[in-house]
């Protein structure tokens, strides 16, 4: 398995890999080829995919701030996971934040997302009892 920046030209293979399943909160702006286009541009060195064989199995895409940072869409194919690929992913980030001079990364799952809340536990990512996630569509086109 190799881990390596994402890619514009990746956005197929990963878009696929995300909409393969109901976990992934996909929007029709946010995550378009021209909404992961910008996202890339403005995080240069955070966001990563996970490939075997030639094929995308992994990718993972977090933004930061200089201050913050946040994860989104972190997926694993079904076949891929439990080979420590997700944990690859994560680390690579962790990593690259650390360098940036990043303290802090916070990320959303689905409640009823068990595998992938157990999977940010072990990660050591707490859940805040304290915070409620509230969000704002400015732009009703982004479902």
């Amino acid at each position: 398995m190799k881990i390596r920046k994402m890619s514009i030209k990746d956005y197929q293979q990963v878009y696929d890999l995300w909409a393969s399943d109901g976990n992934v909160g996909l929007r029709n702006l946010d995550d378009s080829l021209e909404g992961i286009k910008n996202f890339l541009k403005r995080n240069p060195y955070t966001n990563f995919v996970a490939e075997k064989e030639g094929k995308i199995v992994g990718a993972i895409l977090c933004g930061q701030d200089g201050r913050r940072a946040y994860i989104y869409h972190a997926f694993v194919e079904p076949a891929s996971r439990r080979n420590k690929v997700g944990e690859a992913l994560v680390n690579e980030v962790l990593a690259v934040l650390e360098k940036l001079g990043i303290t802090k990364v916070a990320l959303t799952v689905f409640t009823s997302n068990e595998l992938g809340n157990q999977f940010w536990d072990k990660m050591g990512f707490i859940k805040r009892p304290d915070l409620y996630y509230r969000n704002k569509t400015i732009n009703p086109e982004n479902e």
